[in-house]
Parts: structure tokens; C-alpha cells; sequence
């Protein structure tokens, strides 16, 4: 094939024709692709108060993109391997290429791949993985989006670290490889079980009323927590059918007492959302700071008592 009087060197007719039919078939599915959105983000205007509607848009994302990669590979297949020998010896150098120089990329579309099942987690859901924790809100054919929330602070270990000292969002969105769910544990706080057990640790004097503060303490973990634990019930039963769990696991409110040596600490135990810890436990606590000052309980804190001073010696020279 001649160029400006150019003789190209390996593209002919036949290659030129086959460059002309891969091009079209990307333009093509692009197109299709864009289409496919915009009718979806229509259909999501129209049904936006519909509950689900941003997880079945997140799915229908998914299976067209995973569409359009099928129709990219069969397409340039048959365009350029309509010999079916060429196409095994082809086929037979870029597996073993990609098996060294994209060992990394593989895992992570495997991972995807495995991910879609919904067994691992699925767009909404509340995870760690990789040491990232937060809500997942975009899903990858190479990487998951986490959008970062904080850690309470017993949870804070190493780097990186967060500002915000409690379960709620740092703004920060986070991409982490899919091949992750290889490496390390992944902790879905939603997908089977959506409760968590949260607890109150509280100082108590010693010489207080022990039976009415921990009378208070279960009385206002039933109030905040009643429609909570009738929910979590029909959940462990779900749960129940799935896995084998002990008996004896409890969802309504408990105190515990623990000995120290300056105070009494009292831990309340309840069942709470996934989502809301931090708003339920501020309410919790100032519900049970004013009951604790209505009954004249106070809370125990650490004193000090200083029993000797160093004497203080002040030399005062004047010049000459």
C-alpha cells in the first residue's frame, strides 16, 4: 500500500479494511454504550424516589460494560483471526505474556469477576478491605471505590490515618485494587448481618447507688434500641439458616460490671444499624447523664493528690 508515493511496509488492502472494521467497531460500541447511559440515568430521573433504583443503575452499568468487553473481543477476533490456526498460535503468545508482565491485572479481573457474584460485597455496602473502610460506590473491572469513613478511637492503628473519630465520612474517596480480596480479609458490615453490637463504658463510684445506674442504663438502651432489636431478631433468623450460630446470642441491652482499682466500670451492651452509631450513642449518652443527675449519681474520675513540693530557690545578683 503507497502513501504519498510511500510504499507502507505490512498494511494492504486487506489489513487497511480490517484497521477500517476495528475502528467502526469501537465507535460503534461506544455509541451503544452512550446510549445505554443516558436512557438509564432517564429511567433513574423518572423512578428516583424508588428504593433501589441507584443499585439497579449500578447493575446495569456493570452488565453493559461487561457486554461491550464480550462484543470488543469477539469482534476484533473475528476480524483480524479468520484463520483459526493463526488464531492459536496468537491466542497461545499473549496468554503467556499477560501470565508474567499483568500477573497483578488478571487477579484483579478474576476478583471482579467474583465479586459479581454479591458473595464478597456489592455497590452500598460498608467494608474493609485492603485497610480501607467505608462504603463501596463504584465498582471496577481493576479497582473498588470506597468512599473513607473514620474509626472510633480504640480502632485507630497504623497509617493511613483519619481526623474523624467516629464512623461517618472523611470526604475521601479511596481506590483499592479488586485482587485485594486475595491478600487480606474483607469485613462487609451490611451484605448478611446489617446490625452491629455497640457498647457505653461508664466510671461508677464506687459508693453510688450500683443498682439504679445500672437500672438507668438498661432503661434507656431499651427505649433507643427496642425497634432495633425486633429488626436484628428476623435478621439472626435469616442468619440462622445460613450459618451455624450458638444459642445464646442475645440482641437485647446487657450491663457488665468490671473491677479496677479506682471505679466500677459498667459496659452497656446493645444491638445497633450499621449506620447511625454515632447519632444513637450521643443521644444514649445524654439521656443517661441526665437521668444520672436526677438520681444523684455521679461519674468517677481519676485524682491525684500531690504530697511534697521541691523547695524553690530565687539568687538574685546585682552588678557592682
Amino acid at each position: 500500500m503507497n502513501l504519498f508515493g510511500v510504499r507502507l511496509v505490512g498494511l494492504g488492502p486487506d489489513t487497511g479494511r480490517k484497521l477500517l472494521l476495528t475502528v467502526a467497531l469501537v465507535v460503534a460500541l461506544l455509541v451503544l454504550r452512550a446510549v445505554v447511559g443516558v436512557v438509564v440515568g432517564w429511567a433513574g430521573l423518572r423512578r428516583r424516589a424508588h428504593e433501589g433504583t441507584e443499585r439497579a443503575r449500578f447493575w446495569t452499568r456493570q452488565v453493559v460494560n461487561l457486554m461491550n468487553a464480550a462484543l470488543l473481543l469477539v469482534g476484533l477476533v473475528s476480524i483480524w483471526f479468520d484463520d483459526p490456526g493463526r488464531l492459536g498460535t496468537a491466542a497461545g503468545f499473549v496468554t503467556a505474556g499477560v501470565a508474567v508482565a499483568l500477573q497483578r491485572v488478571v487477579m484483579s479481573f478474576a476478583a471482579y469477576c467474583i465479586i459479581l457474584r454479591g458473595r464478597v460485597f456489592t455497590i452500598g455496602d460498608r467494608i474493609t478491605m485492603g485497610g480501607v473502610r467505608g462504603d463501596v460506590v463504584h465498582l471496577g473491572f481493576m479497582q473498588t471505590a470506597v468512599m473513607e469513613m473514620g474509626e472510633p478511637p480504640g480502632e485507630k492503628g497504623d497509617p493511613p490515618s483519619t481526623w474523624v473519630s467516629a464512623r461517618q465520612y472523611t470526604g475521601r474517596i479511596v481506590h483499592v485494587t479488586n485482587d485485594k480480596i486475595f491478600d487480606t480479609p474483607v469485613y462487609n458490615y451490611t451484605r448478611e448481618f446489617p446490625f452491629l453490637f455497640e457498647e457505653i463504658h461508664l466510671p461508677i463510684r464506687y459508693d453510688a447507688d450500683r443498682a439504679r445506674a445500672e437500672a438507668i442504663l438498661l432503661d434507656v438502651a431499651r427505649r433507643n434500641t427496642g425497634d432495633i432489636v425486633r429488626e436484628a431478631t428476623d435478621a439472626l433468623d435469616v442468619l440462622r439458616r445460613r450459618y451455624f450460630l450458638p444459642d445464646d446470642v442475645a440482641l437485647g441491652p446487657a450491663v457488665y460490671w468490671r473491677l479496677t482499682d479506682n471505679w466500677l466500670e459498667m459496659s452497656l451492651r446493645f444491638v445497633a444499624r450499621e449506620r447511625g452509631i454515632r447519632p444513637l450513642k450521643d443521644r444514649m449518652s445524654r439521656e443517661i447523664l441526665a437521668a444520672f443527675d436526677e438520681a444523684g449519681l455521679g461519674l468517677a474520675s481519676g485524682t491525684y493528690e500531690i504530697v511534697g513540693v521541691p523547695p524553690l530557690r530565687v539568687s538574685v545578683t546585682r552588678d557592682a
